[in-house]
């Protein structure tokens, strides 16, 4: 299985935190966007909308995070990471959806705004809003659950993390949000959870 991934991409660090913790053996690609290589006629065969991660496996390929997810959760992770009962799998997706929908138009934009000075989504204060509505919805669930869904840990949980614990990056403090915080902790504390690139 090959996996496509660029160092400063939030997305990418999703599969390989799972990967990780599921002890899974896979080819790591890494896809140059300084050179723009994600926009290139060869990757875009990989992934048609440029962006990463993607994975090929054999004449599997997918390029969406959530999927890609998915695909190894129910690989390599048996149950635990996502169940395929209907009520718990539901439970698990719907904080997979709010990673890339408020999380991603609000705490990943943003941090591109500040960081890359693209606005994609709005003006930066708008993208900030979304933001704060993710961390809000997060707060509310982690002041009396140490996870987001089915009382362990799981993909929603992977999906989440990296842009709420890169929110600062995009001009959002996380000390209003001290369940998230601490859930950030129990996150990296986990077996083989992985350290970020270092860009």
């Amino acid at each position: 299985m090959k996996v496509y991934v660029w160092k400063q991409s939030g997305n990418s660090y999703k599969l390989r935190v799972l990967l990780a913790l599921l002890g899974v053996d896979y080819e790591e690609v890494m896809v140059n966007f300084r050179t723009h290589e994600h926009k290139s006629a060869d990757y875009l065969k990989i992934n048609p909308r440029g962006q990463v991660p993607a994975i090929v496996d054999g004449d599997l390929l997918l390029w969406d995070s959530a999927a890609c997810l998915v695909y190894i959760a129910r690989s390599f992770g048996g149950e635990q990471w996502l169940p395929s009962q209907p009520a718990p799998m539901a439970e698990v997706m719907n904080w997979v959806a709010l990673s890339g929908n408020e999380m991603q138009f609000g705490l990943q934009y943003a941090r591109r705004g500040l960081m890359r000075g693209i606005c994609s989504a709005g003006t930066l204060e708008q993208m900030q809003a979304n933001g704060r509505i993710a961390l809000d919805v997060l707060e509310a669930r982690l002041q009396s659950n140490d996870w987001l869904a089915l009382g362990h840990p799981t993909i929603a949980d992977i999906a989440c993390f990296p842009y709420a614990e890169t929110a600062p990056q995009g001009g959002i403090a996380l000390e209003p949000y001290p369940g998230v915080t601490a859930w950030l902790k129990r996150c990296k504390a986990l077996p083989k959870w992985p350290e970020r690139w270092r860009t």
